[in-house]
């Protein structure tokens, strides 16, 4: 590979570029079908418009925090670089890994499987036989159940790896028309949904039949809470990628943290603004009756209310969009981060080539692929993404305490910006990061030891890339 004639990464991207890649991390498939589920666990729209205030406001926390770090030490690998600094060799590579193993190639995997579960709405897909679904690895995984949604989501991936490998700037590109287009259909719906959705105000004041008022202090309304909030940090799970792309944004030190947030704080508006729509137009207890059906996304529900048989075929489109948008951004950015590894001796070496044509971490590409394939093959939806929201905010609570450590161990470096709110913001943003995790472990065990059992799975592969030499 040495021998090999190699490109080099171009700091080509400004700040809107940076700002919309943030932004189409973010925005996939949560803003359709994670208030479902929520108004499962809550039983009030009250209850559900504030979880989603919560998770905005905690993820801006962790922005903001980010942001810090992000202005001191912006590279290509994002967190992993500041690991290094932060901490030391193995927890960098605990973060690249498990990035890998779970966090980045499981969000690829989930979001393009919702494009795949939209496209089998409009277009029913094939299926295997029964004899052949029904085969089970452990008792835990079958991977030939569901396999015409599966297949198309890994054929999603392979094609959008192929886009990404030729070059950054036609993915963000096509980031950027998506996102762009997508944002102005969200508009729509909103202004639609409280014009002619035939929605009232009464149904953000009138809870579930079922709900039971209980004091927040109580030990299940805090375990519900919590399985909500977990459900709304998947719609806003990816912001942080950004920094992966650190050596390839221009002026890095400040578009990178303007970038991080500002794009939680657009999301959080869209957010907001499409939930309350959604909780206007329908009573609780419809949006509860869809979140107990598998199949059935929550925005489909609430635009047929008011649209019909039309609006369902609008809304799919959209989803299809969105989706392939999100999809296609999630597989952007990781490759970087797998990169900057390898150049550090600590990811397979072939991570580390740079197309010599298009200066894309290609062989990084085609790696990831491969990897978020076996998972599309694993598990369900719902599966890998409480399974990587749990592993994210292990490391989101990590970058956080690096504030306080940096602020210690590097005080006269230079810091373009300072973390707003400090100290209590990046303490309040920890406390929540520990807690998540704590109540994840105790009501998903499963989730969370399979998130663990992955982390764990590199060091293996530490101690024996750890002899490689440091890089100079």
């Amino acid at each position: 590979m040495t021998n090999q004639p190699q490109g080099h990464l171009i700091r080509s991207l400004g700040l809107f570029s940076a700002f919309i890649l943030t932004v189409s991390s973010v925005i996939g498939s949560g803003i359709y079908k994670k208030v479902a589920p929520m108004s499962v666990e809550l039983l009030s729209p009250g209850l559900v418009l504030l979880c989603w205030f919560l998770a905005g406001l905690i993820t801006l926390f962790g922005a903001l925090s980010n942001a810090e770090i992000a202005s001191m030490l912006a590279d290509s690998g994002g967190e992993y670089v500041y690991y290094r600094r932060i901490y030391n060799r193995f927890f960098a590579f605990l973060y690249g890994w498990s990035s890998f193993a779970v966090i980045r190639s499981a969000s690829l995997a989930s979001i393009g499987y919702v494009f795949a579960q939209s496209f089998h709405s409009l277009v029913p897909l094939p299926d295997l036989p029964d004899s052949m679904a029904s085969i089970s690895i452990f008792g835990v995984f079958t991977p030939f159940d569901n396999f015409g949604v599966k297949g198309l989501t890994i054929g999603l991936i392979v094609l959008l790896t192929v886009i990404n490998y030729r070059g950054l700037r036609g993915g963000e590109g096509l980031s950027r028309i998506v996102l762009i287009t997508v944002t102005v259909v969200i508009a729509i719906i909103i202004v639609l949904g409280l014009t002619i959705g035939g929605g009232s105000f009464q149904n953000l004041q009138t809870t579930a039949v079922s709900f039971v008022d209980r004091p927040w202090y109580d030990s299940g309304f805090i375990q519900n809470m919590f399985a909500a909030l977990l459900a709304a940090f998947w719609a806003y799970e990816g912001w942080a990628t950004t920094g992966y792309l650190g050596g390839e944004i221009k002026n890095p030190n400040r578009n990178l943290p303007l970038a991080l947030v500002f794009g939680v704080l657009f999301v959080m508006l869209v957010y907001t603004c499409i939930n309350f729509t959604y909780l206007y137009v329908l009573p609780i207890d419809q949006l509860v009756e869809a979140g107990k059906s598998q199949n059935t996304i929550a925005a489909v529900v609430v635009v047929k209310h008011f649209m019909g048989s039309g609006g369902v075929l609008f809304i799919s489109l959209l989803i299809l969009l969105t989706t392939f948008g999100a999809t296609n951004t999630t597989a952007l950015m990781p490759p970087r981060l797998y990169y900057a590894m390898s150049r550090e001796g600590m990811f397979f070496k072939s991570a580390s080539y740079i197309h010599p044509r298009f200066n894309t971490p290609s062989k990084a590409f085609v790696i990831q692929a491969a990897w978020a394939s076996v998972l599309v093959l694993s598990g369900s939806f719902d599966q890998l993404t409480d399974m990587l929201v749990f592993a994210s905010f292990i490391f989101y609570g990590a970058t956080a305490l690096g504030v306080f450590i940096l602020r210690y161990k590097m005080p006269d470096t230079p810091r373009p910006y300072k973390a707003w709110g400090y100290p209590i913001v990046p303490a309040l943003f920890i406390l929540f990061c520990v807690a998540l995790v704590v109540i994840t472990l105790v009501g998903k065990p499963r989730e969370a030891l399979l998130g663990l059992g992955l982390m764990f799975t590199g060091v293996p592969f530490y101690y024996y890339w750890r002899r490689q030499p440091e890089a100079k």
